[in-house]
């Protein structure tokens, strides 16, 4: 192989494939070149001029940029199956995603990863995934599965991990938990989940050798986390946009301890718009170049965790790369190891079809009444202020119910009957309810509304399998299975699209600002790693505090 390389790049062997003529990103000089690509067994063999090759691609008047990395995904939240996430992301720029499977290991455990790793075989996206950390996500938590560290050290062992997922336990690092302690010990690469973190105890979480975090929401904070040494992911996803507060960050002397990542996206927003690649053309609307935004999207990523090979347009170096226009507005073609995975937009390439039996029927709830969901409002008592763009809560003391929803969080692994109450400012609903089997971490039912009829309708519509429920009036308007967990749906992508849109729509019909961020916004209000406070099945808890309220 080695050889046949070196023959090519001496203009001695027949290449596969030459990129002739294209304006080329040369990521090592932070420039752009004139040369021709010249690739050979799925490798960039040349840049250069005078080869000869079996397939010419004209790249006049456009530009060859290697092909992007999604940092930190939960491809689960895209509402689709790997193999159908690979068709919306690939035609969008993105080969490689690190992803996380912690949705479906929270409700499943080992089943659920060995799911996404059959899942994602045999599709033109490197999948890297790193294996989840908190499962649950704390101790407070009641999830469908427990992943201790015993339990960790076999997974890694038994799975192709790349490392271990966010560690959100921030606290049972800091407080040296012998179980979390025991997991940081394995020698992996740690991703991190440090939101506001500062100060001792910043420096105290990043001596667990935890390298990375994606919860940055001022440039402060990134900066305080990269001059202690960590890699800093910005986000722009569907709930949390970051993007344009941490580019003001950016400078030529840290630029290489930043990449993209998109955490949470729904499928609407990632066909529409991408996933990296609307990240790098809102960080160049913030002012970043052109330059340094491709370079966040490529080499950084690469660097970051150590995936040879990747992230440039050299001798090599794997042909994954793109050829668009410099606008970036049309991707014309993305190559994956030399070879045309996408075309103007459209996937060139099959998903792939696997049994669904193992995490089907996962939703075990006890029977709700509409006295389940009853709570009455008492002045001063805490409620959850959802703040727009963001997953950080606030924690405040109305004096009315005015312009409140109610909320709930029900226990759906074992049927315990856990029901947890609040009320929710800012997420306004009128004459419905919505209800969802998606609610991170540990994925119990998480159901907003304005009246205990239609939240106990929404939550006993949602069955045995799970998904997205819209009522109106004592009426279902819409309704999503997602008979993967109660987290994805195994139909192909422009089915779920469908579905999605509808559900959208329906949104609207109960409140007047609905989209599909309130349902990212849903999904959130139980994970109590995130502050300010959250709900979940056993309560308010008060993240500041750690405790329950």
């Amino acid at each position: 192989m080695i050889s046949k390389l070196i023959d090519v790049a001496m203009g001695r062997t027949l290449a596969d494939i030459i990129i002739k003529d294209g304006t080329v990103f040369d990521v090592f000089n932070h420039t752009f070149i004139k040369a021709d690509v010249v690739i050979s067994n799925g490798k960039i063999v040349a840049l250069g001029s005078g080869y000869s090759a079996k397939e010419t691609i004209d790249a006049t008047d456009k530009y060859v940029i290697p092909s992007f990395i999604d940092a930190h995904v939960h491809i689960e939240s895209s509402l689709l199956t790997p193999s159908e996430y690979a068709k919306i992301v690939i035609p969008k720029g993105v080969t490689t995603v690190i992803a996380d499977p912690h949705e479906i290991t929270n409700v499943l455990g080992e089943k659920g990863i060995s799911y996404m790793f059959d899942s994602a075989k045999g599709v033109p996206l490197d999948v890297e995934y790193m294996l989840p950390s908190c499962v649950p996500c704390t101790p407070f938590e009641h999830s469908g599965s427990v992943i201790d560290a015993n339990l960790t050290r076999e997974l890694l062992s038994k799975y192709n991990f790349l490392g271990l997922a966010e560690m959100m336990n921030f606290v049972g690092v800091i407080n040296n938990d012998s179980d979390v302690i025991e997991k940081l010990s394995t020698g992996a690469f740690v991703d991190g989940h440090a939101p506001l973190l500062t100060a001792n105890e910043l420096c105290a979480y990043i001596c667990g050798g935890i390298q990375t975090d994606h919860e940055c929401s001022t440039s402060g904070e990134a900066l305080e986390k990269i001059s202690r040494g960590m890699n800093i992911l910005v986000r722009e996803g569907t709930g949390a946009k970051n993007i344009q507060q941490l580019i003001k960050a950016v400078t030529p002397y840290n630029l290489n301890r930043f990449a993209f990542c998109t955490d949470d996206k729904h499928i609407a927003d990632i066909v529409a718009d991408g996933t990296i690649l609307h990240c790098i053309k809102k960080a160049i609307s913030c002012g970043l170049s052109l330059e340094d935004a491709l370079t966040m999207a490529t080499i950084n990523p690469a660097k970051i965790y150590n995936l040879k090979g990747k992230g440039a347009i050299a001798p090599n170096y794997v042909a994954d790369l793109i050829v668009c226009d410099k606008s970036l507005d049309s991707l014309h073609l993305v190559l994956k190891d030399g070879a045309i995975v996408s075309k103007d937009g459209v996937p060139s390439f099959n998903g792939k079809s696997i049994s669904i039996q193992e995490v089907s029927n996962t939703v075990r709830v006890k029977k709700v009444s509409p006295q389940d969901f009853q709570l009455e409002f008492t002045k001063g008592m805490p409620v959850i202020e959802t703040m727009k763009d963001s997953l950080i809560t606030r924690k405040v003391y109305p004096s009315s119910a005015d312009g409140l929803s109610i909320c709930a969080v029900v226990e759906r692994h074992k049927a315990t009957g856990n029901i947890g109450k609040a009320f929710i400012k800012n997420i306004d609903i009128k004459d419905g309810a919505i209800a969802q089997t998606i609610g991170h971490d540990s994925h119990n039912i998480t159901v907003l509304g304005d009246n205990p009829i239609d939240m106990s309708i929404a939550v006993d519509s949602l069955g045995s399998n799970g998904g997205i429920c819209i009522v109106h009036n004592g009426k279902v308007i819409s309704y999503m299975e997602l008979e993967v967990a109660g987290l994805m749906s195994n139909k192909p992508y422009l089915e779920v699209l469908a579905m999605d849109k509808d559900i959208v729509e329906k949104i609207k019909v109960i409140s007047k600002d609905g989209s599909s961020s309130i349902l990212m916004l849903l999904s959130f209000l139980s994970l109590v790693v995130i502050p300010e406070i959250k709900l979940n099945d056993r309560g308010l808890f008060d993240v500041i505090e750690w405790k329950y309220m």
